[in-house]
């Protein structure tokens, strides 16, 4: 189990750092602030794949409007929810997800999010980080979202050894004090993408660059 009082150093020195260069919070979690719907964090997680974040605060949005709750949501053809969500990555796909989720919850489901990793996952499209999302910040059930940047770094830091963000999340269950399960994603995505860059990340602007053994980098800045 790695020490609570270092990974509070470590959360906190990237927080100050986030603070000094200005990183606002990621579309997922804004939205889930404003009143906790697993069914927004749901859809909103969807629409972020494969999707630049502001792309994916606007496209939520615009669909939220027209749909913004899970019948509703059902009632729309794939097509609607494609333009609506359009330029979102892959959103002709999506259209057609979204549509057939919304269709399965509401069959299934009595049209409420389920609040089960396995069951979110035997969604269309579901991942490991759109499962754990939903229960996180829908639900604020503790779970640890594992995405590109939560790998790289965990493993740039020395905290594992793992190839996959599948093996290093289940490895992360083990070794990661429970309360910060939460919060890793939203604080390690935010750094992956202004400091801890998966190309060339910005070493000499990192608090622990003393510490930290850098761990795979093979050109920093």
């Amino acid at each position: 189990m790695l020490d609570e009082r270092y990974i509070d150093d470590v959360f906190t020195a990237f927080s100050k750092k986030l603070e000094e260069i200005g990183s606002p919070l990621p579309s997922v979690s804004l939205i889930a602030e404003e009143d906790k719907d697993p069914y927004k964090v749901l859809v909103s997680t969807l629409i972020s794949l494969r999707t630049k974040d502001e792309v994916t605060a606007e496209a939520s949005r615009r669909l939220f409007a027209i749909a913004p709750d899970i019948n509703t949501l059902s009632s729309l053809d794939p097509e609607t929810i494609a333009e609506t969500i359009k330029p979102a990555g892959f959103y002709k796909r999506k259209g057609i997800q979204l549509r057939v989720i919304a269709e399965i919850i509401i069959n299934d489901y009595n049209g409420i999010v389920p609040d089960d990793m396995e069951e979110l996952l035997a969604l269309p499209g579901v991942g490991m980080k759109t499962a754990s999302l939903v229960l996180n910040l829908g639900y604020g059930v503790d779970a640890i979202c594992v995405d590109c940047h939560v790998h790289q770094i965990v493993n740039r830091l020395g905290w594992v050894c793992t190839k996959t963000p599948e093996e290093t999340e289940r490895k992360l269950r083990e070794i990661l004090p429970r309360r910060f399960w939460i919060p890793i994603n939203d604080l390690f995505v935010r750094y992956g993408q202004k400091v801890c860059k998966p190309v060339s990340p910005f070493c000499s602007q990192c608090p622990e660059k003393e510490a930290c053994p850098k761990t795979g980098v093979t050109r920093m800045r």
